[in-house]
């Protein structure tokens, strides 16, 4: 669980970095690389809801 949080972590800087570029900048390829960032970042947050309730069983 200690891993996933890890992740979770990496992916929401990398989004707010990029995202931020995009915002600022008006970069194009920021953008993408912040929308891939999201979508990996929902995948995690998935992950850590089904490990989270399973750990409280």
């Amino acid at each position: 669980m200690e891993n996933l949080v890890k992740q979770i972590d990496e992916q929401i800087a990398l989004f707010t970095e990029n995202a931020t570029l995009q915002v600022a900048k008006s970069n194009k390829a920021a953008g993408t690389r912040a929308r891939k960032a999201a979508l990996e970042l929902s995948k995690l947050l998935k992950d850590f809801r089904k490990a989270s309730v399973e750990a409280s069983k």
